[in-house]
């Protein structure tokens, strides 16, 4: 009804408060730019079998449509030849290898066809049978950044690593920051003999060297991307419980909180829908850092050779053998700068975000 009114008057519309910070954060191009650059990036990395794999993502073969992209078929399926520098003009065995189809098919002149994505390359796939030479294979215009010392297309890698790197960090920043906020909430909430408890729990956790209890883990049990992220979690929710907390006695001493309390609202509900909302302000702007962080940690453990198994595409595993290859320049080049880049694109939505909370009109950032 008022809403109605207003409208009828020929007033403006009052905006919420999430859409004017919406509005402030858009008028800050930089990090406002920097979050579209990343949004795309990490939507195309999605769909990265469909633009970069070995699987073709559809073979049309004696009049009947394969759809590879989804399904395993092996060599005999379409009486493929080896065209490999091993065993070449023989009939090939496992798995079809779709490149070679396609050039096939192409000398047969039927009607047979093959769709493959655009960088027909998998990161995981050896390609020491079609490129002659000892790896790593400097850049060319089949292979734009070379390969990697186990002859590996580092393009691809450098692209699934992108993947896994923001996966792995938005997910250990998520499920770190609800822990966190939940276990600071109830600290600062009912505070006395519950906050010292917690907070002898949150010292006792803070003690414990996570590199070397990862290290020492990854000796014992193969990770894998959930064991990994897992850990990450349990160890990564204490910084922001204590800030949580911190904000939770503030906003507790406040007029609005006490008349909550004296008409009767329930606990769950006065942090919930009073506190927090008021308290998540800085944390907000805080998450980005943390993804930084987080993307550096995956890197230096993969670095160390303590992080994803191999064959998993890592951005510090080729990092790594760039290190033990330096005369090769792509092998560290090539990961460093990608790296360089999404790290500096998420710092910079972090200072569009940060500021975007801020209630002041005017900062130095703008």
């Amino acid at each position: 009804m008022n809403h109605k009114k207003i409208k009828n008057t020929g007033k403006p519309v009052p905006l919420s408060l999430l859409r004017r910070r919406w509005r402030k954060f858009k008028n800050l191009k930089r990090g406002y730019y920097s979050f579209l650059l990343l949004f795309i990036f990490y939507i195309i990395s999605v769909f990265l079998p469909v633009i970069i794999g070995n699987s073709a993502i559809l073979v049309k073969y004696n009049n009947k449509f394969y759809f590879p992209i989804f399904k395993y078929f092996d060599a005999s399926e379409f009486n493929q030849i080896n065209r490999g520098m091993k065993n070449p003009g023989k009939e090939s065995a496992g798995e079809a290898n779709y490149r070679w189809l396609k050039q096939q098919f192409r000398e047969e002149g039927k009607e047979n066809f093959v769709i493959l994505p655009l960088y027909p390359y998998s990161p995981n796939e050896n390609l020491l049978d079609e490129i002659e030479g000892t790896p790593p294979h400097s850049p060319d215009n089949i292979h734009l950044l070379g390969t990697d010392d186990r002859g590996r297309d580092v393009l691809a890698r450098l692209a699934y690593g992108f993947n896994i790197s923001i996966s792995f960090s938005i997910l250990v920043t998520l499920f770190s920051y609800l822990i966190g906020i939940l276990f600071g909430s109830v600290l600062g909430f009912y505070g006395g003999k519950i906050d010292m408890l917690g907070l002898r729990i949150i010292e006792i956790w803070t003690t414990l060297p996570i590199i070397y209890i990862l290290i020492i883990l990854s000796s014992i049990i193969r990770p894998d991307f959930i064991w990994l992220t897992a850990i990450m979690i349990i160890f990564g929710w204490v910084g922001i419980s204590y800030y949580i907390r911190g904000e939770v006695y503030r906003e507790k001493a406040k007029d609005y909180v006490i008349a909550a309390v004296a008409t009767g609202v329930p606990d769950i509900k006065i942090i919930s829908k009073h506190i927090l909302p008021n308290a998540m302000t800085s944390v907000i702007s805080f998450a980005p850092f943390a993804v930084v962080g987080f993307i550096s940690t995956l890197t230096a453990l993969d670095y160390l050779g303590f992080g994803l198994p191999p064959p998993t595409p890592s951005w510090g595993e080729l990092i790594g053998q760039g290190m033990k290859n330096p005369e090769h320049w792509w092998l560290v080049v090539t990961p460093l700068f990608a790296q360089f880049i999404t790290l500096l694109l998420i710092v910079f939505i972090g200072e569009g975000a940060r500021e975007s909370l801020d209630p002041k009109p005017y900062s130095v950032y703008k």
